[in-house]
């Protein structure tokens, strides 16, 4: 009995030297990891675990030196194992969210984080990165109640401020976007990016006029965005002030942005202003970078013609009916396909409306046929009828289909029947 008991002591004193070593030891891994020094954390790690291998500190610390010599899944691995060995421990917990995060592991990284928020719900790190999480994954009421919770401790810190408004305005809802970043730029008057999201509010709600004076606001505080510009312009563009909207791209073509859009609208903008020869050196830069934009050939050719160049001006809207045509023989299938749909369940008024603009189109003769078998059998008209064959019969030669003679021959036979029917 007495040597089990000294075996005991013997046992917790050497626990105890192993503790007490222990505290230098880790003090002396901290030191290596302020240095950077990495690679020797690992080893010494190493060294440890050889004979301490379920000691959660050191799995750590090894996995945040992992971390920094961008071993991803070695730091991913000692982590995990420090969070097996402690589970209570935040930090651990934490740096494990993070790494799952970084690695674009959301499934992962959210349930630790959402432990640790339940631990401590007002330690804005955990909330940061779950928000984070909840944004990407358009779970916007779910991060703009965890703002929330945030904004009733500090109603004016700017920091949520900015970020449930930008909850706000990804979801849509205008109005709380609105009045949350007219807060937080009352605290922090300069901050652009504020500026720009409020003037989008603005613009969304069809307040143009203000989203417009905000953005010349953000010029006024640094006139070198040139996104501040672009906004501006596309803003006074799509309301059809283009002389306005000329003066901004003007600006950014300046900056050294020659997008195609940008030289294209500095174009229209002098063809509007009435400065056909300013225009046309600006379309003619847009049709080198996009020959394939009608809009930019159909301006060209009105240019040309104010200045009775009529050569160039038959040239590019030539060149904009050639762009138009493929597009035009589709909106004509399309419509061809709408009618063949309405006439599938029996709405044969628009079956015949969408024939006809199809016809408008593509002028195909067979669309005749097609309505005066609907006007024929499915609604009983029969001058209606009698009036869509004799248009088959007069222009069917004219049809890109070949018709035999025999069908050509029950055409006329149905027709005539239909003037004459048997007494």
């Amino acid at each position: 009995m007495k040597q089990i008991s000294f075996v005991l002591v013997i046992v917790f004193c050497l626990m105890d030297q192993l503790m007490a070593q222990n505290k230098p030891v880790n003090s002396r891994i901290d030191l290596m990891l302020l240095q950077g020094a990495y690679e020797k954390v690992i080893d010494t790690c190493k060294q440890i675990l050889a004979y301490d291998s379920l000691n959660p500190e050191i799995h750590y610390k090894m996995g945040i030196a992992w971390q920094n010599t961008l071993e991803d899944d070695l730091s991913l691995n000692s982590l995990k194992k420090a969070v097996t060995l402690n589970p209570q421990n935040s930090g651990y917990n934490f740096a494990l969210a993070k790494a799952y995060y970084g690695k674009g592991k959301f499934k992962m990284a959210e349930p630790l984080l959402t432990r640790l928020c339940s631990m401590d719900s007002m330690k804005w790190p955990y909330s940061y990165y779950l928000t984070n999480i909840f944004m990407q994954s358009g779970r916007f009421d779910d991060a703009i109640s965890v703002y929330k919770r945030f904004l009733m401790k500090d109603s004016t810190n700017y920091i949520y401020l900015d970020r449930m408004a930008f909850a706000g305005l990804k979801k849509g809802d205008f109005p709380l976007a609105k009045d949350l970043y007219k807060k937080a730029l009352s605290t922090n008057p300069g901050d652009l990016t504020a500026i720009k999201n409020l003037a989008y509010c603005y613009s969304s709600a069809k307040s143009a006029d203000t989203a417009v004076q905000l953005l010349s606001k953000g010029i006024e505080i640094d006139s070198s965005d040139m996104d501040l510009y672009i906004r501006r312009a596309q803003i006074n563009y799509s309301r059809n002030y283009t002389k306005r909207a000329l003066d901004d791209y003007l600006i950014i073509l300046a900056s050294g942005d020659s997008s195609e859009v940008y030289l294209k609208r500095a174009g229209i903008g002098y063809c509007y202003n009435l400065q056909p020869r300013e225009a046309i050196v600006y379309l003619l830069k847009a049709y080198g970078t996009d020959s394939s934009d009608y809009e930019t050939c159909s301006y060209l050719g009105q240019c040309y013609y104010k200045i009775k160049d009529m050569k160039n001006s038959a040239y590019y809207y030539n060149r904009a009916i050639k762009i138009l045509r493929p597009v035009n023989a589709q909106l004509g299938l399309t419509y061809v396909l709408w009618a063949e749909s309405q006439k599938g369940y029996g709405n044969y008024p628009d079956a015949i409306s969408g024939y006809l603009k199809a016809y408008d189109i593509g002028n195909d003769p067979n669309l005749f046929m097609i309505i005066a078998n609907i006007y024929d059998e499915k609604l009983g008209n029969k001058e209606k009828a009698i009036y869509y064959y004799q248009k088959f019969l007069n222009n069917f030669k004219k049809s890109k289909m070949k018709f035999t003679p025999e069908y050509v021959e029950k055409i006329q036979k149905r027709l005539e029947f239909l003037k004459n029917p048997p007494k």
